[in-house]
């Protein structure tokens, strides 16, 4: 079984890891959206043995996020779900906490308001949503080298950043609230909802 290493994923896992430990202090049972390599996962769950950390992504991925999960042998941490946003159904769970981490930049506009849409209607009263990677605000790009790297996922097919005030906007009336907007390393931000 192939694992597949992301060096980004290398890169930044520390100092999410320490704000997911932040957030997620009362959480109990968490679903990923786009899981990835597996890295995250067979990181974070051991040093949250609070919560039961719930993995998902297409098919494609699935052999190298067991490959992690197994190498990891960490007991609060689930095999993944098949999960495409807009083809597949919203995952079995009780998941009062949802993470997610560089794919709102790779999914297209529609597929991004979508996923919005449905963490909004899947999240209790009181549940979170942590939202990693990079975003615009108010438009504007935070660096050069982000504007580039939009640029460059457009040619590619992707759909590009998304802006924060665009994500505010699509769940407005659903009573999902973006309390925080953290600044993380390389660009990145973690962006925090919390169902009200």
């Amino acid at each position: 079984m192939q694992k597949r290493f992301s060096q980004a994923c290398e890169n930044n896992r520390l100092p999410i890891l320490e704000q997911l430990q932040r957030l997620l202090k009362d959480s109990q049972q968490l679903l990923e959206i786009g899981s990835g390599t597996g890295q995250h996962a067979s990181c974070f769950a051991p040093q949250l043995p609070n919560l039961l950390w719930h993995t998902s992504d297409v098919i494609q991925n699935h052999d190298s996020i067991i490959a992690w999960i197994q190498d990891t042998n960490a007991q609060n941490l689930k095999l993944p779900v098949t999960l495409r946003i807009g083809a597949d159904p919203w995952p079995e769970g009780d998941f009062d906490a949802i993470y997610t981490a560089n794919t709102a930049h790779i999914m297209q506009k529609d597929e991004v308001q979508l996923l919005m849409s449905l963490v909004a209607q899947h999240l209790p009263l009181g549940g979170v949503f942590c939202q990693y990677g990079p975003f615009t605000e108010k438009g504007q790009f935070s660096s050069e080298s982000n504007l580039a790297f939009h640029q460059h996922l457009l040619s590619e097919g992707y759909g590009g950043y998304r802006d924060i005030d665009e994500l505010r906007g699509w769940v407005a009336a659903s009573g999902l609230q973006l309390s925080e907007v953290i600044t993380m390393p390389a660009n990145n931000l973690m962006l925090v909802w919390h169902k009200q």
